[in-house]
């Protein structure tokens, strides 16, 4: 049977068993080198994407300093550019990996020593790749350090250079400035324009005539000197001082108040007493010096309505009896100009008409000033019931009144080639009271 078995029928069986083994011995060889160049790409991989990592890192880095440096610059150009580096390097990657398999798989009659070979040289790669990567990220990192203190000098150098330019554009305009004669102003900011209270340009036009007298006059105030040198003054300083009284009165009594509820102002209340004594007073008390602290108590009246710690109010009955007070001294006034004769019967002396003249014109002159002030502060109450004009037209007459001066004054007949003064100022102080009395109407309506 042994024999049998070294017949041509076991001969048969080697001839066919032998290729197979060995085919399967080179299958099994060649798997196992597919499989290490497999897992060996796969290891590469990293170092070759830390590769593209540092490599887009190097190029984004100039990019970046690029922008920081210049202010401007378009970085999705740079993120474009290196997506199709990276792209470009995925695709090549793969195609090398595709062509290295199928020629592995191609060559299936290479030796076991090639094998360890290319594995030897694949692992050299790797490592040299790896030291070559890491050289890299340290080149990159020196590279960054590198803009990074670029750009900070380049912005300290900018910043410099700014603050130098600005520095020689203010010397400039210093020089100029001396050159042309002008001061610097302390300041570069100038403060916001506040407007101006109600009442301020009122009260302060209700102190200003009667101030003149006492303070800028010359010689001060007359009517109560023990010897009267001057005559004409004395009256044009009680037709002011008449006017003053009357306009303290409204003042304290009805402008400064929102309605007979309301308490006095106590410094207005003050101004309105000093001011009632009588002009000729000498001594205990003396007229000027009570009537300068009256005009002190309005003053303390202005700074508290200047600083919102007063009130003002504007409306139309508060001002009618203001007008209507104005209006019963120049019917006053107007009758002792144009009276010939007085109540007891005896004709007007010649003395007793430049009386007459020089206290009326002291009246137009102070309410002129008043009137205008009213015009000011009062402007919107005049306007909703179309009164500005009937005032223009009072201040007007009141002005012509003050602006009479003649060398002397005259009485003679209304036809006579001489003139009659008395009846010159009557004419304007006439048309004076009748516009304050159609003002008055039309305000009340």
């Amino acid at each position: 049977m042994g024999n049998d078995e070294s017949s041509p029928k076991g001969a048969d069986f080697k001839k066919f068993a032998t290729p197979r083994i060995i085919g399967g011995i080179a299958i099994a060889i060649i798997v196992l080198w597919a499989l290490s160049l497999i897992f060996g790409s796969t290891d590469d991989t990293p170092s070759k994407n830390e590769q593209r990592a540092s490599h887009d890192t190097r190029e984004a880095a100039p990019h970046a300093a690029g922008d920081e440096e210049g202010d401007h610059g378009d970085t999705s150009i740079g993120d474009e550019n290196t997506d199709d580096h990276v792209a470009t390097d995925g695709h090549v990657d793969s195609e090398t990996v595709d062509t290295a398999t199928s020629h592995d798989a191609s060559a299936g009659q290479v030796s076991t020593d090639r094998q360890h070979t290319a594995a030897s040289h694949d692992a050299a790669e790797d490592e040299k790749t790896g030291h070559d990567a890491s050289a890299e990220r340290e080149a990159d990192s020196h590279a960054a350090t590198k803009a990074v203190k670029k750009e900070t000098a380049h912005k300290a150098t900018s910043h410099t250079s700014k603050s130098d330019a600005t520095d020689h554009i203010a010397s400039k305009d210093a020089k100029h400035d001396e050159v042309a004669g002008h001061p610097l102003p302390e300041t570069v900011m100038t403060p916001a324009h506040k407007p101006t209270p109600k009442g301020v340009a009122f009260v302060e036009a209700s102190i200003a005539p009667l101030r003149y007298e006492l303070e800028e006059r010359w010689w001060g105030w007359r009517p109560n000197d023990l010897i009267r040198v001057t005559d004409n003054v004395n009256n044009f300083q009680m037709g002011v001082l008449e006017v003053s009284r009357r306009t303290v009165v409204a003042l304290a009594e009805r402008i400064s108040r929102t309605g007979t509820t309301d308490a006095y102002d106590e410094n207005l209340e003050q101004a309105m007493n000093w001011l009632m004594v009588k002009a000729s007073s000498y001594w205990f008390p003396s007229a000027e010096s009570k009537y300068k602290e009256a005009l002190e108590e309005m003053e303390v009246y202005l700074e508290k309505l200047k600083n919102g710690g007063a009130t003002f109010y504007t409306r139309t009955d508060n001002l009618i009896p203001l007008l209507a007070s104005f209006e019963d001294l120049l019917g006053s006034c107007d009758e002792n100009l144009v009276k010939t004769f007085n109540e007891d019967g005896t004709p007007v002396s010649f003395f007793a008409v430049d009386n007459y003249f020089y206290y009326t014109q002291g009246v137009a002159s102070s309410m002129a000033t008043i009137l205008e002030a009213v015009h000011h502060d009062f402007l919107l109450t005049l306007e909703s019931r179309h009164g500005t004009e009937l005032l223009h037209h009072a201040i007007v007459s009141c002005q012509r009144a003050a602006e009479i001066e003649p060398w002397i004054i005259l009485d003679r007949k209304y036809s006579s080639i001489f003139a009659n003064h008395r009846a010159n100022m009557a004419a304007p102080i006439s048309h004076a009271r009748f516009y304050l009395g159609q003002l008055i109407k039309t305000l009340s309506t």
